[in-house]
């Protein structure tokens, strides 16, 4: 049988397959077609044309399971495709009905858009407002803290000047002691060595005298010896009390020497303790000098930075006062999250 041959078999519609196998019954009444039309032929196997026509009937049967099995296998691969053929048009029709949602609403958009914009201008106004009237209050309060500051930094620096006055004043005292104590005791010293050389001198006068009175007991043998003698001693007499003398008065010029040195010991103390003073004076001028130009300093880059963010604000389209408002709202802390490096 030809591919005719198996339509004349199996009687069905392409647009029917995918109701026949999904319903058995209808399924069924074909398969009973295809079964009676096959053993409608009367098996003579008593020919070779009736054997060939068996044969030809059993051959077209299987066709049949060929076809069919080949029409579900094409209509099961379209309803693979139909997922993807919807999903696209269900994009498409989403699409198309956003875009026209949009359009529909764009007057709405665009009115609410303008209402919203005019909302935050009247809002930033009343807070550019508002702050405006914090910072003069703050910068009030500022003030009065940095006079609080500089009042209590006064005391403090005074309190400081007093103590270092102390302990410079304690520095003269004892380096004047230690020089009148020990120009007290070089005098002492050489008062001693005065003493000693005065004992000495009178020690010599009573040798001498002792001498004087061997000689006079010697006169009593040999007058000649004895004026001598006597001469000879009245004259070392005469020496051993005029080196006494002069002993005497080089201890005292000694002692008026130390007394002289220990007052310009003194003196020099007094001079440099007064240099020391004018030294930390002049240091401490430097450092309020040096206090006062960082001051200055720190007050201008500070100016500067807040000009600088003043003028990109302003950059970016707000008016100078908003940018004043909002560059003063940083610098106090009040936007979180954000700050200006100085």
């Amino acid at each position: 049988m030809a591919a005719e041959d198996i339509k004349d078999l199996v009687v069905m519609e392409k647009a029917s397959v995918q109701e026949v196998f999904l319903h058995r019954p209808t399924l069924d009444g074909i398969l009973d077609q295809i079964r009676d039309k096959a053993l409608s032929i009367a098996p003579d196997l008593s020919t070779a044309t009736s054997r060939k026509s068996i044969a030809s009937v059993a051959h077209n049967v299987a066709k049949a399971k060929t076809y069919l099995d080949d029409l579900a296998k094409e209509r099961v691969a379209e309803l693979k495709d139909l997922p993807k053929q919807i999903d696209e048009s269900r994009k498409y029709m989403r699409d198309f009905l956003d875009k026209l949602k949009d359009e529909v609403r764009q007057p709405l958009t665009d009115w609410e858009t303008k209402q919203e914009r005019i909302a935050a201008e009247k809002k930033a106004a009343e807070e550019a407002a508002a702050l405006a009237r914090q910072i003069e209050t703050d910068h009030e309060i500022a003030l009065l803290m940095n006079r609080e500051h500089d009042r209590v930094a006064e005391e403090k620096r005074q309190a400081e000047l007093r103590a270092q006055q102390e302990r410079e004043a304690e520095i003269a005292r004892q380096a004047e002691e230690k020089a009148r104590r020990e120009a007290e005791e070089k005098a002492e010293a050489e008062r001693q060595a005065a003493m000693q050389r005065e004992i000495g001198a009178k020690l010599a006068a009573e040798r001498a005298e002792q001498e004087r009175l061997a000689a006079e007991r010697r006169a009593n043998d040999a007058e000649a010896l004895v004026v001598r003698e006597k001469a000879e001693a009245e004259g070392r007499i005469r020496q051993a009390e005029a080196k006494a003398e002069q002993d005497r008065l080089e201890a005292e010029e000694r002692t008026k020497q130390a007394a002289v040195k220990a007052e310009a010991e003194r003196i020099r103390a007094a001079e440099e303790a007064a240099a020391a003073e004018r030294s930390r004076q002049a240091l401490e001028a430097e450092a309020t000098a040096a206090e006062e130009r960082r001051r200055a300093a720190d007050t201008a880059h500070r100016a500067k930075v807040n000009r600088e963010a003043l003028d990109d604000l302003m950059a970016t389209g707000l008016t100078e006062d908003q940018a004043k408002a909002v560059v003063c709202a940083v610098v106090k802390k009040q936007v979180r999250h954000v700050a200006i490096q100085y």
